[in-house]
């Protein structure tokens, strides 16, 4: 036998046993990256969604930021908006959805009611006809797999002459695995300066923002 071949086969077994569970690590980590780059990708914060009210008058609001914190013992939050003038003209009002014939809570809804004309129940909406469009749930706060929106995305809309940016900072379901939720955080921005001109205001426009409409 040649001395080469004796070279070779005298490579001990352990050092060829480590080689081989390295060559399996380091499969297993590219394995491990690739399925883990899509999680990242969906856990990405979406874009901003622009929508439109049916209400289109030229009121201005009394500006204010608050922040409201739900839970099933205090599930709702209610927070009067004034006019410029001061007086009060609008209702702001978080509320939870439930299953029907269940007490737990799935979601919370926002509803923004007009003193002055108390038939218009949410003027969130971009119709007054309930729809599937993402454009009319904007005020529907799901974190369910099938939300018509995506809970983390942020909602600009635009009410008459102001804008009422809606944001979720947070959730919690117990249990984890379920759908009924212990909490939710929700950002609240009642501004007559349309957001987007601040955020975009490098000359991207409102173009990434989804569904959105001009003005």
């Amino acid at each position: 036998m040649s001395s080469s071949g004796m070279v070779v086969n005298s490579i001990p077994k352990v050092f060829g046993t480590e080689l081989t569970m390295i060559r399996i690590l380091r499969c297993w980590t590219m394995l491990s990256a690739a399925l883990t780059c899509p999680l990242w990708g969906q856990t990405a914060a979406p874009p901003p969604l622009y929508a439109e009210s049916f209400r289109h008058g030229a009121t201005r609001v009394t500006e204010k930021t608050f922040e409201a914190q739900l839970s099933p013992q205090k599930p709702v939050y209610r927070e009067p908006i004034k006019d410029v003038r001061g007086n009060d003209r609008y209702v702001l009002s978080l509320a939870p959805l439930h299953v029907e014939g269940d007490f737990q809570i799935v979601s919370w809804e926002a509803k923004l009611a007009d003193l002055q004309h108390r038939m218009y129940a949410n003027v969130l909406m971009t119709s007054q006809i309930p729809s599937d469009d993402p454009l009319n749930n904007a005020w529907w706060l799901d974190p369910g797999k099938f939300a018509r929106v995506p809970v983390l995305t942020e909602r600009i809309i635009r009410v008459d002459g102001f804008y009422v940016v809606l944001r979720v900072m947070g959730y919690h379901f117990t249990p984890s695995e379920s759908p009924y939720l212990d909490s939710m955080t929700i950002q609240v921005n009642i501004t007559n300066t349309d957001p987007r001109a601040a955020k975009y205001s490098g000359g991207s426009g409102a173009g990434g923002s989804i569904g959105s409409r001009g003005n």
